[in-house]
């Protein structure tokens, strides 16, 4: 079978589905073909529901800081599905010296936290004076140059929620670009932010600055049935082919592209490839990348119901343990305290994470294993009076690429191939980020491109870390 389309979507994961409902929107997607290997969408995005319990096998929810996710679920009509967790209302805990000690929730709160010392206190103040770092440095080294060493902790808590991943092998150039350009521009961090905040409210339209992606804090978004719904929602009127794995493609002579593929061979003007960035380097290795693979760290969810009347759970988002505390689980989302009806009557939910970059090691426990060493941390820094009622081990299928220090040469090898290759747009998992919000500005970008003819590369913005 040989089929031609204007364009086609190499995977059905949140990358392709956003990129597909985006080119519909601006017009430009009548012809699309979306091709799946598997026999659903999402890709990652699974939501598990049994016994009245409602967990996640993969992400669980995105912040609505985002400008082209927040217009994906306004088009969509799920905006008006959607629940939201005010991160201001939800304290986030770090494990601090075996206890949980809440996170600052404004500026002013870092003078009265027990997290940092009087000296590393007046070590962030001294951050304007520091002068910037060259490239290829990880995210620990930069930070403990700008910062001090004593922020570290917190550091590694906020990438240990984002990747899953280890602060020293990471590379701040690739996961906070646009950090860097505000550093470089201005020559400290907190004088760029402080500026770049008086120029928006200087452009900023009467009452605008109050919206959504304003000063305020976001909100985490997920939807009564679970982030499944998302995709299903977007899935519904796409032309999708399942069980259609892509073996090979090439670009033609006379323009356009040829995929090879389980069903039979198909051909395309435009091209894209919203893979996670690993089953994309697959297809691409005859364009010869700098890497064969980028480094994924994997994480096991395990779901624990707890009768409320046997666990006190404080109100909250959940914890982060940094490497430093020695604690089996890497935190936990108290997730019956941010969504309701996430466990049944009487009962909470906490969502335990495991395993990452520097422990894939407890990947391999048999799940009663597991679970009692999850148990057995959580009752150290929790009122926990009882064993859970209720214990599932979610062990999903892939992995979280890891932005480490080879990621910037991979970036400029994508753009050079896109210069080359302009009919073929990368907007997948793992290339500019790994968050959903990551996914859905990247999908939008491609639709952009593929709509209008262009290829300008957007200046890298701030992407502002919450724990």
């Amino acid at each position: 079978m040989s089929t031609n389309h204007e364009i086609i979507i190499i995977g059905a994961g949140l990358s392709g589905l956003a990129t597909a409902h985006f080119l519909a929107g601006a017009g430009a997607g009548t012809t699309t073909l979306i091709m799946e290997q598997s026999d659903r969408p999402g890709g990652a995005i699974r939501s598990f529901h049994e016994d009245g319990f409602r967990a996640e096998w993969g992400p669980h929810g995105f912040l609505d800081n985002n400008p082209e996710s927040r217009q994906l679920l306004a088009e969509s009509g799920l905006d008006r599905e959607a629940l939201k967790a005010p991160l201001s209302k939800n304290v986030r805990f770090v494990c601090h010296q075996g206890r949980l000690v809440a996170l600052p929730q404004k500026p002013g709160a870092l003078l009265t936290t027990p997290l940092l010392s009087l000296a590393g206190k007046l070590r962030l103040a001294a951050e304007p004076f520091q002068k910037p770092l060259p490239d290829g440095h990880s995210i620990g080294e930069w930070a403990q140059h700008r910062f001090g060493r004593e922020i570290l902790p917190l550091v590694d808590a906020a990438i240990t929620g984002t990747f899953a991943g280890d602060y020293q092998r990471l590379s701040i150039d690739a996961v906070m670009p646009g950090v860097r350009r505000l550093e470089k521009e201005h020559g400290s961090l907190l004088r760029g932010l402080w500026r770049e905040h008086r120029q928006k409210k200087k452009t900023a339209a009467p009452g605008e600055g109050k919206k959504a992606g304003g000063d305020r804090l976001p909100a985490m978004t997920s939807f009564p049935q679970g982030m499944e719904h998302l995709v299903n929602r977007l899935s519904r009127e796409l032309n999708i082919l399942y069980q259609c794995g892509v073996t090979a493609i090439r670009p033609l002579s006379e323009g356009g592209w040829e995929v090879q593929s389980q069903q039979g061979v198909f051909r395309a003007a435009q091209l894209v490839l919203a893979l996670p960035v690993n089953q994309a380097l697959a297809l691409l290795e005859a364009f010869a990348p700098p890497v064969a693979t980028v480094p994924e760290a994997r994480i096991v969810t395990v779901a624990l119901g707890f009768r409320r009347q046997d666990a006190e759970i404080p109100a909250g988002f959940g914890y982060l343990a940094p490497e430093r505390e020695g604690r089996f689980t890497l935190g936990a989302l108290f997730s019956s305290h941010m969504f309701p009806d996430r466990a049944p009557a009487d009962h909470v939910l906490l969502e335990a994470l495991v395993g990452g970059r520097r422990h894939p090691e407890r990947l391999e426990l048999d799940d009663e294993t597991m679970i009692n060493n999850i148990y057995n941390d959580l009752r150290q820094l929790l009122p926990i009076k009882a064993p859970p009622v209720f214990a599932r081990v979610l062990r999903g299928s892939g992995g979280i690429p890891q932005l480490e220090q080879d990621h910037p040469r991979l970036l400029a090898w994508r753009d050079q191939l896109a210069r080359q290759h302009p009919d073929l747009l990368l907007a997948g998992f793992g290339w500019d980020g790994i968050g959903m919000n990551d996914m859905m500005k990247a999908a939008k970008q491609a639709a952009e491109k593929i709509a209008q003819g262009r290829s300008s590369k957007e200046q890298a913005q701030v992407r502002p870390v919450y724990f």
